[in-house]
């Protein structure tokens, strides 16, 4: 049983900086696309980053990208979002998310079929 165990979030000024954790146990995860979602208040969960386990191959939102970097740590089985320059309107929560599939990163929820239980990012203005 896959279980994946977000961290890192929390209250920052705009423009500051956070690092988000997503700890995966239970599988190999070899063959896996991570990624990682957001659901701001009152809005539909968004795809914002991925990346391939196996060679490192990421994704990222255009709308994030040059401030977000995605990243991971094979041998911790973690994977990184590194959020820059944040923005108020970055504040949600933020869910680490596990594609089986082995078919390269695919920015739609369904593929995805493990989740974390999210954590929550805020900020300030």
């Amino acid at each position: 049983q896959v279980q994946l165990v977000e961290s890192g979030g929390g209250l920052v000024q705009a423009g500051g900086s956070l690092r988000l954790s997503c700890v995966a146990s239970g599988r190999t995860f070899s063959n896996y696309v991570m990624g990682w979602f957001r659901q701001a208040p009152g809005k539909e969960r968004e795809f914002v980053a991925a990346i391939t386990w196996s060679r490192g191959s990421a994704y990222v939102l255009d709308s994030v990208k040059g401030r977000f970097t995605i990243s991971r740590d094979n041998g911790k089985n973690t994977v990184y979002l590194q959020m820059n320059s944040l923005k108020p309107e970055d504040t949600a929560v933020y869910y680490c998310a596990a594609d089986p599939r082995g078919a390269g990163i695919a920015t739609v929820e369904y593929v995805y079929d493990d989740w974390g239980q999210g954590t929550q990012v805020t900020v300030s203005s």
